[in-house]
């Protein structure tokens, strides 16, 4: 899940964020739901403090200092052989640094891990699975989590993924949220998601260069997956996407930010780590430390390089009000064109790729009608869409009902079967 909390942004750049076709950017139920935004306009303060970044990963291949040396996104700038992973029998295990962009159109490196099943053939299935990174801190994201110890990062889907191994599909998990965590950064998880694509295909050694591609993904991991399967037609044409499933994914973050208000929250930490990705992002236009009291900061300090459990705990019960100077809900200009940058449904781009969408219609953590218009839309559009209901009121379960039958829509996908879609 992911919450955010924006602040006024004083500068008159914002015009720029608003979509284009062209551009090329608790509960348990709550810790792996949709993106929650909290959207708070904060007067000036004449405090000024700097967004604050995590701790840079000290293991070199994370290094941005070669962001630039690609020529374009998707030119691989490194690679390596990683140790095997028990829970991936019979898989070799590669990691990837590739050129990608910003939600600024700056050049900057970002990180897939591709699993590569013993079985697979040549120019065999690609799948790009972008999963739920619901955090701040570099040791959070999946080319870390794979390789850890600790209960509260590591990453559970391996009956899953073995499912697709076990069919001789490659996968790539991208490390979404790109090099700094900008979690609530919705745009750039599409473009971070397609620019690994590009690079899993241009490595020789891994024989995907003509491989049909697949995107799954769902929560925050199907927002990512959304926006990539959206983008991909203006940003990453030359990609051969067979086929897209997206579940549970908030379609419009600023509709979440005018239903959350600033009342006290248990997953108020969530929103707060949200407002500090999005700072990271666009930091000339949502400064949100400068409108931080000396209790926001604290709080902000605590979550710059925390994972989900510890964002939780840290911000359980509190408020924007409580962590900010003065308090105003009229929205400005700026945080509405960031919110707009990164909600599918403001995005007037449309997926090309047949596309498996589900959720519930009970969902009380995303906005279901959101969902609904924008399948509309891209059914209205000439889109191919099968749609499909999972009656839960927990979002979590929905996940786990739909992952099944997007397996299989993929599957039909790669088989070459044509998409169905009930438009």
């Amino acid at each position: 899940m992911s919450m955010l909390f924006l602040v006024r942004a004083p500068r008159p750049r914002w015009s720029r964020l608003l979509p284009d076709t062209s551009r090329g950017g608790v509960g348990r139920a709550l810790v792996t739901a949709a993106v929650i935004v909290c959207a708070t306009v904060l007067a000036p303060s004449a405090v000024s403090a700097s967004p604050i970044y995590p701790v840079a990963d000290p293991d070199p291949f994370y290094s941005q200092q070669d962001a630039a040396a690609g020529a374009a996104p998707g030119d691989v700038l490194a690679t390596r052989r990683m140790p095997p992973l028990p829970q991936f029998p019979n898989t070799s295990v590669w990691q990837l640094k590739f050129r990608s962009t910003n939600s600024e159109n700056h050049p900057i490196a970002a990180v897939t891990t591709v699993l590569v099943p013993d079985n697979r053939q040549q120019n065999g299935p690609l799948l790009s699975l972008q999963h739920i990174i619901n955090a701040l801190g570099a040791t959070c994201a999946p080319s870390r989590a794979l390789y850890t110890n600790d209960p509260n990062l590591m990453i559970r889907e391996s009956p899953a993924l073995n499912v697709a191994l076990a069919r001789g599909w490659t996968v790539a998990l991208p490390d979404h949220l790109g090099p700094t965590s900008a979690y609530g950064a919705a745009r750039l998880g599409g473009q971070i998601t397609l620019d690994g694509i590009r690079a899993v295909q241009r490595v020789p050694d891994l024989g995907l260069a003509a491989s049909p591609v697949a995107l799954a993904g769902y929560s925050g991991g199907g927002m990512a997956t959304s926006f990539a399967a959206a983008l991909a037609p203006s940003y990453a044409p030359e990609l051969n996407i067979v086929g897209v499933a997206s579940g549970g994914a908030p379609m419009n973050i600023g509709k979440m930010a005018q239903a959350l208000g600033t009342a006290p929250h248990p997953a108020f930490g969530l929103a707060l780590a949200a407002a500090i990705g999005l700072e990271r992002e666009y930091p000339d236009l949502l400064p949100i430390s400068e409108q931080l009291n000396d209790k926001g900061i604290a709080m902000r300090n605590a979550l710059a390089n925390a994972c989900t459990n510890d964002i939780l705990a840290t911000g359980a019960g509190h408020s924007a009000a409580e962590i900010s100077r003065t308090t105003d809900l009229l929205a400005s200009p700026a945080a509405e064109a960031v919110l707009d940058d990164n909600s599918i449904e403001r995005y007037p781009g449309v997926p090309t790729a047949p596309l498996y969408e589900w959720h519930s219609p009970t969902d009380a953590l995303i906005p279901v009608d959101s969902i609904v218009a924008t399948v509309q839309r891209y059914c209205r559009a000439g889109a191919t869409v099968e749609s499909e209901l999972f009656p839960s009121p927990d979002h979590l379960t929905t996940a786990v009902l739909g992952a099944p039958r997007a397996l299989d829509y993929l599957d039909a996908r790669f088989r070459g079967e044509p998409a169905p879609s009930n438009c």
